[in-house]
């Protein structure tokens, strides 16, 4: 198929909007979780760990670590959205066949589930950085500049998550990417600690992982200063994102026209 076809029409803004109703339906519950589960890591990492810990790059951990929660909380949300969540429209439901019946086409799918998981991702960081803000963890005249650098890690991660959704056939199969991507990155891409106190191999690792380069544009908007390195950063999530949009393309193409 010619790239071209590729590209997105407005039948992706009618995807989105119809996995914006489904989940309305379900508000609540989703917005509560969004705001209890920065509370406790809040809570028991900011607070307790913090005590331990003091002050870290400067800053008192606890909001160290909330800029981090915020930029892995994108990434947990964006790609949970494009695995479980995208892999029961497509396998389970039958969405997307359903879909493919209409005007739609498979580009319209795809852009339209990858908004859907950068808005979902946005949704819960707003939600950590209202809850931050409240403990004084997140503050400064920056924080809205955060916004578009919250939806572009939500494509990036999302493309990705719909790649793997793309591949999957069960729902086992996102263990392995949970186990060797999502975990990693979160442990060792600067959430709860600088990634210069890595050894020299495991920052280069890092340095090529999309969260390494959300919290380096997140935490410095979050904390009242400006980052360094912004096209750098901005365009490895970029480059995610369009690789993975193409592949995810290729890739659900031939997996639901065959």
């Amino acid at each position: 198929m010619p790239i071209r076809d590729a590209l997105p029409g407005a039948g992706a803004l009618a995807v989105l909007q119809r996995n914006f109703g489904v989940w309305r339906k379900l508000l609540v519950p989703s917005l509560l979780g969004n705001f209890g589960d920065p509370l406790l890591y809040l809570l028991a990492l900011g607070y307790g760990l913090g005590h331990f810990v003091g002050r870290m790059d400067g800053m008192p951990y606890i909001t160290f670590i909330a800029s981090g929660i915020v930029a892995s909380s994108v990434m947990n949300t964006a790609s949970f959205e494009g695995l479980y969540s995208a892999f029961t429209r497509m396998s389970a439901q039958h969405t997307y066949a359903a879909m493919l019946a209409t005007p739609l086409r498979v580009s319209d799918i795809l852009a339209g589930e990858v908004a859907w998981c950068a808005v979902k991702g946005l949704i819960s960081a707003v939600a950590i950085i209202i809850v931050a803000s409240l403990f004084g963890a997140i503050q400064g005249p920056w924080v809205i500049l955060a916004l578009p650098v919250i939806l572009l890690a939500g494509l990036s991660f999302g493309g990705v998550a719909l790649v793997i959704t793309a591949l999957a056939r069960s729902y086992d199969f996102f263990m392995y990417y949970f186990t060797l991507a999502v975990t990693p990155m979160f442990l060792f891409c600067g959430v709860f600690y600088p990634i210069q106190s890595l050894p020299p191999f495991a920052q280069d690792i890092a340095g090529v992982l999309p969260l390494t380069h959300a919290v380096a544009l997140l935490r410095p908007l979050l904390t009242g200063h400006l980052p360094h390195e912004v096209l750098y950063h901005t365009g490895v999530l970029l480059l995610y994102t369009l690789v993975a949009y193409v592949l995810g393309w290729r890739l659900l193409s031939r997996r639901l026209l065959r």
